[in-house]
């Protein structure tokens, strides 16, 4: 069985815990990863993408010229999209983009991320993350104890110190537990979980 080292506050090595084989012991699945990251993206967007067809354009409503004895094309208005200032033909419209993946394929793309950042040696686990006020300095000693420039930290919402603390820190985002997706998890180059909170995600993936 797989054992991770558990690190304190300045980046010693404090114990170790025994990793499942449920999650670090198989493949990483490659084309999950993908899909839970395409999901993911089409879940934030806005949609809001529109464009105006001739139902839509002002103007338009008198017929340019009769329609018979000009030699000219028979035309009905000045709003058609063949011509200048007329409506748009199949233009975006507002839309719903997101759609569900099956919460088995969720966790198994999230247990697959998990591995290959264990396996990159990009995972870490700390005792704790608790900081002593939601300053942006505390924020950056303990990353610079880590020895990390591009980090996810994750743990329990209830630890509003840490939250507060990394917000104007560059490369650097902390979530709450529940909140953990996929996409920061290969966004950010390592991620650090506080003990609790990996236990928590073990919990749920095993």
């Amino acid at each position: 069985m797989a054992k991770l080292d558990i690190l304190d506050q300045n980046g010693r090595t404090a114990g170790q815990m025994d990793l499942p084989e449920s999650v670090f012991a198989g493949r990483p699945n490659d084309h999950l990863i993908y899909e839970a990251v395409i999901n993911y993206r089409a879940n934030q967007r806005q949609g809001t993408a529109a464009t105006k067809t001739r139902a839509f354009v002002s103007g338009g409503g008198k017929k340019p010229w009769r329609q018979k004895g000009t030699g000219r094309a028979r035309v009905g208005s000045t709003r058609s999209p063949l011509w200048k200032k007329g409506g748009t033909v199949f233009g975006p419209q507002p839309r719903d983009y997101s759609y569900e993946l099956p919460k088995k394929a969720r966790r198994g793309a999230l247990r697959s991320a998990l591995a290959k950042k264990h396996a990159d040696q990009e995972l870490l686990v700390a005792e704790a993350l608790e900081l002593k006020a939601p300053k942006t300095k505390e924020a950056a000693a303990l990353l610079k104890a880590l020895k990390l420039e591009s980090a996810l930290l994750v743990d329990l919402a209830e630890n509003a110190n840490l939250f507060k603390a990394v917000r104007n820190l560059p490369r650097v985002k902390a979530v709450d537990v529940a909140g953990l997706n996929i996409y920061d998890v290969l966004a950010h180059k390592s991620v650090v979980f506080s003990r609790r909170a990996f236990e928590a995600v073990l919990e749920k993936l095993t």
